[in-house]
């Protein structure tokens, strides 16, 4: 997003609610808060904006434009959050995730999947849809998927009690809007993941949300489970943003439970795929995720977190009956009504930036600008 532009990427009703961003300035990293459309410059007084989350500051600030007039020129807009840690919960959505396991055994026959799926819901004695992660029903459920032979681990953070909760990306090593997103060079299936990302203060309170693609490596992952950290890390294989809408009395966490994530990706050879991951089909309530991830842990400069999706793509590219899976120069767009746009062009990893503003180079430049205290 190299360019003074950000109203294209900011929601329609932005002028109703308050939003934080971060830009790259010629002296470093700035936070921003934009609200009835106008953009203020905020650094001075809260350099970071993991420490504005952690003490509500979300006021002041000298303002420096519009959005209609963007950021001044030299600046261009980076992912909104800094020093935060950078979490995800996976399978989510318990019904895509009972509904693959069906589709796999009926081989992709409908009426298979369907009958099969009649004889569980008789078993349990309830419909699928209708069953709560943890609860009595979902573990007479597991007991049924044993039994017929098609239970699986991934079953197991789907209806079991505990979520799926793992470390998606490294401090500061997120991509913002605009910037190339990495696909690991030996992966050859692979899909964006469109996301609800919440923001949440170190006392666990969430603040807001934003946008993120969590890229998902279908063939590494899919070996095992344990190469989820090789699949789900790499270089610039994390964007967020590209802003943070506060929670206010014009957006709240019912907005969030009501969401739709709509996916667009254009190829360079014309091709087009467009999705939805629909948040009234979550099995676990945003809340519960943010519990189960505070579950017996700290995190003193607070998290953000990628809340998981129904989207998994299954339109063939190329080869029938090969699916989905990236090409070079994808153009990759996430939006919501609420909270804008995100679109990143695909690359791979090890052609993509390289990832060197760490935390040791972010603290002395805001020393060297005199507000490492202020962090």
């Amino acid at each position: 997003m190299m360019g003074v532009n950000i109203e294209q990427w900011l929601p329609r009703d932005h002028a109703d609610g308050v939003f934080l961003a971060r830009a790259q300035s010629p002296e470093g990293p700035c936070v921003l808060r934009i609200a009835n459309g106008e953009i203020y410059d905020v650094t001075c007084e809260t350099p970071t904006v993991s420490g504005a989350v952690a003490r509500r500051a979300f006021s002041g600030g000298s303002k420096i434009g519009t959005v209609k007039s963007g950021l001044p020129d030299g600046w261009s807009l980076l992912t909104p959050i800094d020093l935060q840690c950078i979490k995800a919960c996976g399978v989510t959505f318990a019904v895509s995730a009972i509904e693959r396991v069906l589709e796999e055994r009926a081989r992709g026959d409908a009426v298979q999947a369907a009958s099969l799926r009649g004889h569980i819901e008789e078993r349990v004695g309830t419909g699928i849809r209708a069953v709560v992660p943890g609860s009595p029903e979902a573990a007479q459920l597991k007991e049924v998927l044993i039994d017929e032979g098609l239970w699986s681990q991934y079953l197991e953070v789907a209806i079991g009690p505990d979520a799926e909760v793992f470390s998606k990306s490294s401090v500061l090593s997120a991509v913002g809007g605009g910037d190339e997103i990495g696909i690991r060079s030996d992966s050859s299936w692979n899909n964006p993941e469109p996301e609800v990302v919440l923001v949440v203060a170190p006392d666990g309170e969430v603040v807001g949300a934003t946008l993120g693609n969590d890229v998902n490596l279908r063939d590494i992952e899919g070996r095992s489970a344990l190469l989820l950290s090789k699949a789900k890390d790499n270089c610039a294989s994390c964007a967020i943003g590209p802003f943070i809408r506060l929670f206010d009395d014009s957006f709240t966490m019912d907005d969030v439970r009501r969401m739709t994530v709509e996916l667009q990706i254009t190829g360079p050879e014309g091709y087009r795929l467009e999705g939805a991951n629909d948040m009234t089909q979550i099995s676990r309530d945003p809340l519960d995720l943010v519990r189960q991830t505070m579950d017996q842990h700290h995190y003193p400069d607070g998290f953000v977190l990628f809340c998981g999706t129904l989207f998994a793509p299954v339109q063939d590219r190329d080869t029938p009956g090969a699916g989905f899976t990236h090409k070079l120069g994808d153009i990759v767009t996430i939006r919501s009504d609420r909270l804008g746009s995100l679109t990143n062009t695909v690359t791979t990893s090890d052609k993509a930036s390289p990832w060197t503003f760490g935390i040791g180079s972010f603290i002395r430049n805001l020393a060297e600008r005199g507000l490492a205290e202020k962090v």
